[in-house]
């Protein structure tokens, strides 16, 4: 293992300094020596909660995309491909057309509507995979297949209701709803609970790094040294969905950030998990954190949804991951 203190703290300061940067500028500006307090009060408290919370998804969905790759034994998954995302999303939206029926406010009922989409989403999942995973340890590979096919499945059918929830839903709430689902950090609301997921997420999973090291060298490996694996795979899809339901629910499907930090990090830093887990949640962080930043300055004073900004930035940049790992 390489030495784990030194990046640690390289990635702690690029990390403080994406949120105080966050937290300066905006789309109004940056703050002045010569602003007034109750000015620079204001600023701070929209700033902040914001910058914030682009941190707690960023490195909920790095961290879920870490775990994601260890499960599925592929560098180039995202905590998006067993259809937890598409859950989340389609929960929240169904969610707002009801709240607009009946006249309720859209953001007391965003959040709700995405974890509960998440959950069936979830308990989907473990219903249609339950027989693959009892005979996990006779058929690794083809377990592992099935349980990304079946999500790819409850993507594709989660998009579909997606679809059908903008297609139906007034044109006067249509580009909101539609902003949401790209990528919206204006809801703090949900911040803690964000939080305490996300750090519990990686008490655990810094807990279980060593075994985690073993599976990702194989089932067969990971079960002849005494990892309990069909357990341990369970639990890791638990703990990866949790973080992928809060960072949706927070923040709407932002894409590429749980599958380009991991992978990068991983060229850089090895594929040790004590390292790499902990250092994904502070490089998503601060990625989304940045991209957050951009995505409110570079058209000010109208802000991008932060999905388009880790899209354009993303793309170019898996590609390039991509063609110099060879996967």
């Amino acid at each position: 293992m390489r030495p784990c203190l030194p990046v640690l703290c390289i990635l702690l300061l690029l990390s403080l300094l994406a949120l105080s940067a966050a937290a300066l500028c905006g789309s109004t500006g940056c703050l002045r020596p010569s602003a007034s307090s109750d000015s620079v009060a204001l600023l701070l408290s929209l700033r902040v909660p914001r910058a914030l919370t682009a941190f707690a998804v960023g490195g909920a969905l790095a961290l879920a995309g870490a775990l994601m790759q260890v499960l599925l034994r592929n560098p180039l998954a995202d905590p998006y491909v067993l259809g937890l995302s598409g859950g989340s999303a389609a929960g929240a939206l169904l969610a707002m057309l009801a709240a607009l029926r009946l006249g309720w406010p859209l953001q007391a009922v965003t959040a709700p509507g995405a974890l509960l989409g998440a959950g069936l989403a979830m308990l989907l999942l473990f219903a249609l995979v339950r027989q693959s995973l009892r005979h996990l340890a006779m058929s690794p590979l083809l377990s592992s297949q099935r349980l990304l096919l079946t999500g790819v499945m409850l993507a594709a059918g989660f998009g579909a209701l997606i679809s059908l929830a903008l297609s139906v839903a007034p044109d006067a709430q249509l580009r909101g709803m539609v902003f949401w689902l790209i990528g919206d950090l204006d809801d703090a609301r949900l911040l803690p609970v964000t939080v305490v997921v996300l750090l519990l997420a990686l008490l655990w999973s810094w807990r279980h790094a060593p075994s985690l090291n073993l599976l990702a060298r194989g089932d067969a490996f990971a079960q002849l040294l005494g990892v309990p694996v069909m357990r341990l795979r369970v639990m890791l899809l638990c703990v990866a969905a949790a973080c992928t339901a809060g960072a949706v629910a927070m923040a709407g499907t932002i894409g590429f950030v749980g599958l380009v930090v991991p992978h990068g990090l991983r060229l850089v830093i090895g594929n040790d998990q004590r390292l790499l887990l902990p250092s994904c949640v502070l490089a998503g962080g601060a990625a989304l954190t940045l991209a957050d930043l951009l995505a409110r300055t570079v058209v000010a004073p109208v802000q991008l949804p932060v999905g388009v900004i880790t899209a354009l930035i993303g793309v170019p940049v898996f590609l390039w991951l991509l063609a110099r790992s060879r996967v």
